[in-house]
């Protein structure tokens, strides 16, 4: 800590004796204060402030999840207005896209979540510009296998069994949709990029402007030139590029890029392995979530009157898509918070952060649950008249609102492991909370017990209970101290590549201001003696304890 409390001993002594000064006493003044913070309940004004920090980050980035959720409702029910044919090629489309293409450019993307907001949180401005340009050019190479998967999956599809009809109308849908892939890895990467730096307004302004045009688009493009499922597909994708070139537009136009921008360089073709570390487990913990769903879909096939099952899942799982918007928006608040406060070397408020945030989960399955129960009997009805899916909706609405009280706190715990660069740690969770816990007891409880629709749904709770149980343990045993060495030895990683022009800057604008008191002087002394030491020791071990 550079600024001591002014009634600590050094800020009495003469200048001209500042060389007794014992630097590891003053450690252990700030070492005993920092235990102290990083053990205590915040208190009451903490949590507010904390709250209203979160709610700028997760309220309009609940709002912008709420806008494009009601652009997939208006596909779908453009889908419907084609023909049952059409609906179920499209829906199998967007199933089969969402599990080899979507799920892995949204995973890929998030690892730039953790080094943009530590980036952010320590100042260094560049490295927030490099690492968007290593994440698209990440997206981009990863985009050109999946489209030639997209372009064999008519192939893929009748060598799993799926009706030939079917197959050829989700062949056009998902050709049509392969432009689609390389717009997403330019929007994802611009998204967590400003949101990481605490800019969430205008991205629910440019997704409100894109989805306002998406219905005048699907007009045009299937009633009036009657394009069919290819037209749903279209504006689809136009409707994402519209976004991003309204995004792009907002952070020319505003500026916001001039103080992290670098020029192309080779550069960003180096130093990737920070990124790597965090995309690919980020993606797989991503990836074996969304793919839970499509194998319930899968399972709900092989029930009694699987017609019947299979919609009611379909009516569910839009459910717990509208649900999932605010979880998954607190979520992403979280991140960027953590994030930040471990980058400016605030392990307190990051601790602050993620006890705020987890009680606020709570709240919200709490509230999710008694919506999905109260509205058991009425729900269904918004998308059918069918007695029989109705009565299958209305038995696992209440299972599915205690989905809800483990899916907020382990959504939320999530996001405070990827604001602290742990997502291997997530991925692992979520293997073994799914895949070793929930599948087996969704199929024992579905087939064996006999309990046919309700018991899938008692496998995705024992998961999702898991889930949040061992979130939960892994977040109440982190050491703070920890990962703000590890924020330290993440953005120090990420910037050795960058120009040393950049760096030079950087030192000389915080220089001045560092030389105008003693302790400035004092704690640069401190930083590069532990800088020094950090590079021998990429994590200091907290075992050992000063007293």
């Amino acid at each position: 800590m550079c600024n001591p409390k002014p009634s600590s001993p050094s800020s009495f002594l003469p200048s001209t004796k500042t060389h007794f000064i014992n630097p590891n006493k003053t450690m252990d003044f700030h070492t005993d204060d920092q235990d102290d913070q990083l053990q205590r309940w915040p208190t009451l004004s903490e949590a507010l402030q904390e709250i209203k920090a979160i709610g700028k980050i997760s309220g309009p980035t609940a709002i912008t999840g709420l806008v494009l959720y009601s652009r997939a409702m208006i596909s779908m029910l453009f889908l419907g207005h084609l023909g049952e044919l059409e609906l179920a090629g499209g829906s199998l489309s967007i199933g089969f896209a969402n599990i080899t293409g979507y799920s892995v450019i949204s995973g890929l993307a998030m690892g730039m979540e953790p080094i943009c907001g530590q980036a952010y949180g320590a100042k260094q401005w560049k490295l927030l510009g490099l690492t968007l340009q290593r994440t698209v050019l990440l997206l981009l190479s990863t985009s050109i296998p999946i489209s030639f998967m997209w372009l064999n999956m008519k192939r893929i599809l009748l060598w799993c069994g799926q009706d030939e009809a079917i197959s050829s109308r989700a062949h056009v849908f998902i050709l049509f949709s392969i432009p689609d892939l390389f717009f997403l890895s330019l929007l994802h990467p611009l998204r967590i990029y400003l949101r990481t730096q605490n800019i969430t307004l205008p991205l629910t302004y440019c997704s409100a402007i894109s989805v306002l045009l998406h219905v005048p688009l699907n007009f045009l493009l299937v009633v009036h030139f009657k394009l069919g499922i290819a037209g749903v597909a279209i504006a689809m994708v136009w409707t994402n590029l519209n976004f991003f070139l309204f995004l792009f537009s907002f952070v020319y136009f505003s500026g916001v890029y001039k103080d992290s921008w670098v020029s192309p360089s080779m550069d960003c073709l180096r130093g990737w392995s920070s990124l790597l570390a965090l995309a690919v487990p980020t993606c797989i913990s991503v990836c074996l979530e969304w793919w839970w769903y499509e194998f319930m879909i899968l399972l709900c096939g092989l029930l009694v009157n699987p017609k019947a099952t299979i919609a009611s899942m379909g009516i569910l799982i839009q459910t717990t898509s509208l649900v999932y918007v605010f979880p998954s928006a607190l979520s992403l608040g979280v991140s960027t918070r953590v994030g930040n406060e471990l980058g400016a070397n605030r392990p307190a408020k990051a601790r602050i952060s993620m006890i705020v945030s987890l009680v606020s989960a709570f709240a919200l399955g709490l509230a999710a649950c008694l919506f999905t129960t109260l509205m058991r009997h009425k729900w269904g009805r918004f998308f059918t008249n069918d007695a029989e899916i109705l009565q299958l909706t209305a038995t696992a609405l209440p299972i599915v609102g205690l989905c809800e009280l483990g899916n907020c706190p382990q959504t939320t715990g999530c996001g405070v492991l990827r604001g602290s660069a742990r997502p291997t740690i997530g991925a692992n969770i979520n293997l073994g909370s799914f895949y070793l816990v929930g599948m087996p007891v969704a199929i024992s409880m579905g087939f064996v017990v006999k309990m046919g629709f309700a018991g899938l749904w008692l496998g995705l709770l024992a998961a999702q209970g898991s889930c949040a149980l061992l979130m939960l343990c892994v977040l109440c045993r982190t050491d703070w101290k920890v990962q703000i060495e590890r924020a330290r030895e993440l953005t120090k990683a990420s910037t050795t590549t960058l120009p040393v022009s950049s760096t030079l800057e950087s030192i000389t604008k915080e220089a001045p201001s560092k030389r105008d008191n003693l302790e400035g002087i004092l704690c640069i002394k401190d930083e590069c003696e532990q800088s020094a030491s950090l590079e021998t020791e990429p994590l200091i071990s907290t075992t050992k304890t000063v007293h």
